[in-house]
């Protein structure tokens, strides 16, 4: 039941990322026809920008598709980390832009240039429409990828909102120094969202315990568990920041049955699943034997 789920959830991220990808394809060969017919550098700076932007949503549509495969020989977990790879490549392409864009626009704080405004104002209502529909479409989302994909739209649909808010300002009054501090503010902004989404895919790469489950908890209510003496060997980790995968050694009295350990089983099973633990591989010890692992802890 809960691989069902999973499997529809992603199949939603993957045709998510796949709206999002032609919207953004579209809107960006609308920006490069709209920056020549304009003769505006600034437009086609941006169009070479959202390009970039399509090329990693493509990517992460594909990681997306990967992901929604089942387990096999090659990957025995099934393929949701691909997802996660997708999030970590579209954080460093948001870290590249967003350097780029501090480091065009430091330099007009100086030395201010009045771009086109009213061909600027188009064009930001069109980029408002189309990324704002991209972003929309993916906030449904709940995997990583489709937030990173998020934000990167997201910092699409702000600049275009900074460019439509300064290009009225800059079409009636010569105040052309708007555009670099509204830029900084959003490159600012787009960098604090990128290292928290960097910090929490490397979390689960790294197998770390998921921030949003309360280990000991969990812990202490198997311990309650009629005939579970003890829990060690725990280990709980997420395989796409969704999917949580969960083993244990448990501890219980040398003449058990296997009817008892069958019913121990399924209680374990039962308290997991109402942690929304879906993956479980439990083993059983008895008292008196010892753990053979070298970092065993409970």
């Amino acid at each position: 039941m809960g691989h069902n789920h999973d499997h529809v959830h992603h199949h939603h991220g993957t045709k998510n990322l796949k709206v999002a990808f032609f919207l953004n394809l579209g809107f960006t060969i609308i920006e490069i026809v709209g920056g020549l017919l304009t003769n505006s550098v600034a437009i086609l700076s941006d169009a070479l920008h959202d390009l970039g932007d399509s090329l990693s949503l493509g990517l992460s549509w594909y990681f997306q598709y990967l992901s929604t495969k089942g387990r096999d020989k090659t990957f025995s977990y099934g393929y949701g980390r691909f997802s996660l790879l997708g999030a970590v490549i579209n954080s460093v392409v948001l870290l590249a832009g967003s350097a780029i864009i501090i480091f065009e626009a430091i330099p007009r704080l100086f030395n201010p240039q009045q771009p086109d405004a009213q061909g600027m104002i188009y064009l930001a209502v069109l980029g408002i429409i189309f990324n704002g529909a991209a972003v929309l479409k993916l906030r449904k989302g709940s995997s990583i990828n489709e937030e990173v994909v998020s934000l990167h739209l997201l910092e699409d649909v702000l600049g275009w909102t900074a460019v439509l808010v300064g290009s009225i300002i800059m079409h009636f009054y010569n105040a052309p120094i708007i555009d670099p501090i509204l830029s900084l503010m959003i490159a600012g902004y787009i960098l604090i969202n990128v290292f928290k989404n960097i910090k929490k895919s490397f979390r689960i790469i790294l197998q770390g315990t998921p921030k949003d489950l309360k280990i000991d908890e969990i812990i202490r209510q198997t311990k309650e568990i009629e005939h579970i003496q003890d829990v060690h060997d725990f280990h709980l980790w997420s395989m796409d920041g969704e999917y949580y995968v969960f083993s244990a050694h448990l501890v219980v009295k040398k003449n058990s049955t296997m009817e008892e350990l069958t019913v121990i089983k399924h209680k374990v099973r039962d308290l997991l699943k109402s942690f929304k633990i879906e993956h479980a591989t439990i083993e059983f010890e008895t008292e008196d034997e010892k753990c053979e692992l070298e970092h065993c802890w409970t």
